[in-house]
């Protein structure tokens, strides 16, 4: 039996790989280490911001019906982190009401709802990293929205916990500076915000099995091993084979952010594997294979 899927947010950097993923293609950047996706086995809908504005309940509520989705994968947010703390009213229309929003109206056409979470619901002074039971104190408006988000909806959701997001298509930090790392340049990044990357394609494809279980709750979905920002973009440097990497520290950085980050947000997978038998590759040999996918 297909299964269909709706996809908000289909057109940004997680929601193409999804929209690849739920079709049975592996991404740019991509890998196998889940089983794949049957021909058929999913009807998917993905849909963009002109499509469907998340924020606009009656529009939710139409276009939710009208698809009737067994499955609604809600990638659609709010992440300009800094601006967020000035445009406060806007990221929390999109990341809190927009997700109560998604979540009734699935439970009332009786799709389950998977919905992503962010590391920066933390305030950083873990000295481990967190497990999906520990205390959020976010330090600013896109956190605060982002646990706002998480409690706005019913348990049975499944709340995905991403953190530190990268794929080889959309905008993120590792293809900002690709080009100026390959052409020998150097660029300057952070030491002390410590964090766990992950691959919008190994993401995409966790979606699938919680699209499969249906197992609501608060999860940690990232790839393996802890690093900061200038260690991922060293490894970039790496390799791509050339470039430089000047390690500096948050006070340095000149114009000074206006959003705080936690300086170490990184997320325990432990739930996943136990409870789910997912084991995420390293996050090194997720840049290396988004590095060679990349357009």
């Amino acid at each position: 039996m297909t299964t269909r899927v709706l996809i908000t947010g289909a057109y940004g950097q997680v929601g193409v790989d999804c929209v690849d993923t739920f079709n049975g293609l592996i991404p740019p950047g991509g890998s196998s280490f889940l089983p794949p996706v049957s021909a058929g086995e999913f009807d998917v809908i993905g849909v963009s911001h002109h499509d469907l504005d998340v924020s606009n309940e009656s529009m939710v509520t139409r276009v939710v019906e009208m698809i009737r989705p067994d499955a609604i994968v809600h990638l659609a947010a709010y992440t300009a982190v800094d601006k967020a703390e000035t445009d406060e009213g806007t990221c929390r229309a999109v990341n809190v009401d927009g997700t109560r929003f998604l979540a009734e109206a699935g439970e009332r056409v009786g799709a389950h709802v998977i919905a992503i979470s962010s590391d920066y619901v933390f305030d950083g002074r873990s000295a481990r990293a967190y497990v999906e039971g520990d205390e959020r104190n976010p330090l600013g408006a896109y956190g605060r929205s982002k646990r706002d988000g998480e409690d706005a909806v019913s348990a049975s959701v499944s709340m995905i916990r991403a953190s530190w997001v990268m794929g080889s298509r959309g905008k993120n930090v590792v293809r900002a500076v690709r080009d100026r790392l390959a052409s020998g340049g150097e660029v300057r990044f952070v030491t002390d915000q410590v964090g766990t990357p992950t691959m919008a394609a190994d993401l995409s494809r966790v979606l699938v099995e919680f699209v499969r279980h249906r197992p609501g709750g608060i999860w940690h979905v990232a790839n393996t091993g802890e690093a900061s920002w200038c260690d991922v973009i060293s490894a970039e440097a790496e390799i791509l084979g050339a470039g430089s990497v000047l390690p500096i520290t948050t006070h340095e950085l000149n114009p000074a952010p206006l959003a705080t980050r936690p300086a170490h947000s990184a997320l325990d997978t432990g739930k996943l594997h136990r409870d789910m038998g997912i084991s995420m590759p390293h996050w090194r040999d997720g840049l290396q294979r988004l590095l060679e996918g990349a357009e």
